[in-house]
């Protein structure tokens, strides 16, 4: 008896799931490159579609227009920035450790991610395109910066139920948080010194901390 072998996908039919994904991934990546070389207005599907190596009816049945594929991208590192803050809720959760360590380990992530070139390329297109579309400004605020508020608030509610911190509102904490470590990224693209942004880290985290500490 012969043995059969799997059928093969017949050419151009329906890619299988872990194949969209690895396509997907890919032409992410690649928009994510030619957004940060060649900024909003000069960066075409087209071009995303011939360099990822992706047909153009492709790219197009999944991503409407230019601004969709922006939209992708900036979900794509919202998630990046958001999975250690939920991690160390979580981890928080299961393994408790001192707040300072948690807090300084946490603040140590946030300012190396505001510091990766996508993110400073990208925060500045979405400042140059607020004003069209207001809807990324406000997608970036809602699924960036108030989920991360949510996750630091949710952190800061555990150490406050083990008598370590004392906060009459967690979330507003949590803001308060995120504003004082990440403060230094509003420099307008001037470099500053590494020494003196984890001093101002450290100094951060420790006026927070001063602030909280139960009297």
């Amino acid at each position: 008896m012969v043995a059969t072998r799997p059928a093969r996908r017949a050419s151009g039919g329906r890619p299988t799931r872990e194949e969209a994904a690895r396509r997907d991934a890919r032409l992410l990546d690649v928009a994510t490159k030619l957004f940060m070389e060649r900024g909003f207005d000069c960066t075409s599907i087209d071009a995303v579609a011939e360099t990822a190596g992706i047909s153009k009816p492709t790219v197009y049945a999944r991503y409407h227009d230019k601004r969709d594929l922006f939209t992708a991208v900036l979900r794509a590192t919202i998630q990046r920035w958001l999975a250690p803050l939920s991690a160390a809720a979580e981890a928080a959760r299961v393994n408790p450790r001192s707040v300072e360590t948690t807090l300084h380990d946490l603040s140590r992530h946030l300012m190396a991610h505001s510091r990766i070139p996508e993110v400073v390329m990208l925060r500045r297109i979405l400042a140059a395109q607020a004003a069209q579309f207001p809807e990324l400004a406000k997608l970036a605020h809602e699924e960036g910066w108030q989920r991360g508020v949510r996750a630091v608030a949710s952190l800061l509610q555990q150490f406050a139920e083990r008598g370590q911190i004392k906060v009459d509102d967690p979330a507003i904490a949590a803001d308060l948080f995120l504003s004082l470590v990440l403060g230094s990224d509003k420099h307008h693209g001037i470099v500053t010194r590494p020494k003196y942004l984890e001093q101002r880290r450290e100094a951060a985290v420790k006026l927070f901390l001063n602030g909280v500490r139960p009297r």
